[in-house]
């Protein structure tokens, strides 16, 4: 049977339970690298789903395991960035970490080639372990997402963000920060999660059929993240831009009042993703006063709310703040999938057939 984009974001469930229960395919080689060297430092790198997935691996490293990491775009900082301006660091305490789900991203091959001709330890993670990115780096263990055969990857960005977080739980085991018990109680919450993950599936769906004509109606959809899902943020943006296909944008919540409220009106539809962080009461407020201008307001959050209605996803599931970006992205896949079903735009064919992004499957 052909793949759908609302097959696979339906798949989510079942490809999530594979990942928890293989997790050892990917967490021990990571982990082995910190066993190994005195890692100080580390960038995540990758481009469209991935560079996204990014954000959120640098905030886990962090705050999970007090290191200093960031998101980088792989031709941005191949061309224009050092891994240590401060010249303190030893290239064997820098870790580059490649996420290409396919494999083949031009910009992130060419960025783990750069850094490992340099000294630095590199490390990627692919759904394909005979793809070019895996002759580039100096390890490769795999993204358990299987098969995703439509171009817009859905449960390919869920397996990753799994990925990363288990990843920062095990080093931050291994460096002393979690204890046994704390790293088991993050491996409990997050079987919780994904024993549950069919929950989530389904009231997303329900949210977006319940407003879907007011959503396809609008003129212009914004999307504001914030602290940890400033990645969830992105990702919704893009699932959006790809499928459905409207005029969308995404801001940090705070920056979303530095000019762009001057053209909101009663056409637009805002998406508010509600994360356990410092901002929250300040979304609130903001929702508050966005009322004024607009009645096209959602909020996506796990955490209680008073004042809530049809318009908003408030996930029967609760769970912490890393692990709530699980779920936070599938109201947003529907959104996008659904929406462009409804008007016939085909979501398992590329448009653009030019092959910029990426190497052809068989170069290596």
């Amino acid at each position: 049977m052909k793949q759908t984009v609302i097959g696979n974001i339906k798949s989510q469930p079942e490809v999530l339970k594979g990942t928890l229960e293989r997790q050892s395919v990917f967490v021990d080689p990571f982990v082995e690298i910190f066993k190994k060297h005195d890692i100080r430092k580390v960038f995540f790198f990758g481009s469209g789903t991935s560079y996204n997935v990014s954000h959120i691996a640098a905030y886990y490293f962090k705050q999970i395991v007090d290191i200093d990491a960031s998101a980088q775009y792989p031709t941005v900082y191949k061309n224009y960035e050092k891994a240590d301006w401060t010249g303190m660091l030893q290239k064997e305490q820098i870790l580059f970490v490649g996420i290409s789900q396919s494999g083949t991203s031009v910009s992130t091959c060419e960025v783990m080639k750069h850094a490992r001709e340099n000294g630095y330890l590199t490390l990627a993670i692919t759904s394909n372990l005979n793809s070019k990115i895996t002759e580039l780096a100096e390890t490769s263990v795999l993204l358990t997402v299987g098969d995703e055969l439509t171009p817009p990857e859905t449960k390919g960005y869920t397996v990753s963000v799994l990925s990363v977080y288990l990843w920062a739980i095990a080093v931050a085991k291994e460096k002393g920060i979690y204890s046994e018990i704390q790293y088991e109680k993050a491996l409990a919450e997050t079987k919780a999660l994904i024993d549950n993950f069919q929950t989530v599936v389904e009231e997303s769906e329900a949210w977006y059929d319940r407003n879907k004509v007011s959503i396809a109606n609008s003129n212009r959809l914004y999307v504001m993240g914030y602290g940890i899902d400033y990645g969830s943020m992105l990702e919704g943006v893009l699932k959006i831009g790809e499928m459905l296909r409207l005029p969308i944008a995404g801001y940090e919540i705070e920056e979303f009042t530095h000019g762009p409220t001057m053209a909101l009106n009663g056409t637009h539809t805002l998406f508010m993703i509600g994360s356990d962080e410092a901002e929250y009461r300040r979304m609130l407020q903001f929702r508050s006063v966005f009322m004024k201008y607009t009645s096209r307001i959602h909020v996506i959050t796990c955490k209680d709310m008073e004042d809530t209605d049809d318009r908003d996803v408030v996930f029967s599931i609760k769970t912490n703040k890393y692990l709530a970006p699980l779920m936070y992205t599938v109201p947003f896949q529907f959104v996008a999938a659904k929406g462009a079903k409804e008007i016939h735009i085909d979501t398992g064919i590329d448009p653009f057939q030019e092959p910029l992004a990426h190497y052809p499957k068989e170069a290596k």
